[in-house]
């Protein structure tokens, strides 16, 4: 009678797991098909988000919530435009968890948008920080935005590692040091470099020649990283003024403080 029974929680507990995965599944297929669509047409993105016309998607290490932010709101001065009115909402939320996977997140959130603001909703920001907030993330400022980089209350893209320190202004975060960032060596291209991984299964690193970052892998041996860079953090924040800087740092301070 105990093994019965036991058997019949674990089913209890199985089934909604099981569904769950079927409509994960689902999602996925459908979002690869509006992918090849919309997206992969030849002068767009590659065919699964591979090189094409527009710039590669998948191996980016592009988080869902950027994702979804770049396909609601699209990316100003470029060719990618705002498809929160040209799909259904189920094709949108499609679409988000297939590219999130091509970059390398397994469970994509599926769930109800109530449910992602619920979790992504953060401190309730006043004044300037909300202001902050907005700029972090604004999407008319293209990739020259600090969520490109930057990962912060759930939204961006944790490129460079989390901020414990925020600097005291705006002209300390110009200023601001980048020991990690690597002059890295390959073929006989130098480039700046923000080194994941370096060991004998492989290379994985960022190349931060242009906006967004690319992340790259290597044969193991076939890139030399040395100390120190001619990058600098002040090159990557010049679409902001110094009162926009300002109010990102209050932003920050808020965020982190809550945290």
């Amino acid at each position: 009678m105990k093994c019965v029974a036991m058997r019949r929680a674990l089913l209890l507990l199985l089934v909604p797991m099981l569904g769950w995965s079927q409509s994960l599944q689902d999602t996925l297929k459908r979002g690869e098909q509006v992918f090849s669509q919309s997206c992969a047409t030849g002068y767009c993105h590659g065919v699964k988000g591979g090189p094409s016309g527009a710039p590669r998607l998948a191996g980016r290490g592009f988080n869902q919530t950027y994702i979804a932010n770049v396909v609601v709101s699209g990316v100003a001065g470029t060719g990618m435009r705002s498809f929160a009115t040209v799909l259904s909402r189920p094709d949108l939320t499609a679409v988000v968890a297939y590219v999130a996977t091509l970059n390398g997140v397994a469970n994509p959130k599926i769930g109800s948008d109530d449910d992602e603001a619920a979790a992504a909703s953060g401190p309730k920001l006043t004044g300037e920080a909300a202001r902050g907030g907005q700029l972090f993330k604004e999407a008319v400022r293209g990739f020259g935005r600090c969520s490109t980089c930057h990962e912060v209350g759930g939204l961006g893209i944790s490129v460079a590692s989390g901020i414990a320190q925020v600097p005291a202004s705006a002209a300390a975060l110009k200023a601001l040091a980048t020991p990690n960032v690597k002059t890295g060596t390959m073929n006989g291209e130098s480039m700046p470099v923000l080194v994941l991984s370096d060991g004998k299964q492989g290379t994985l690193f960022y190349d931060l020649t242009s906006a967004p970052p690319v992340q790259r892998n290597a044969e193991p041996g076939t890139v030399k990283f040395s100390d120190g860079s001619n990058w600098r953090h002040s090159s990557v924040i010049g679409a902001y003024s110094d009162s926009e800087l300002t109010a990102i740092l209050a932003y920050l301070r808020a965020v982190i403080k809550s945290q």
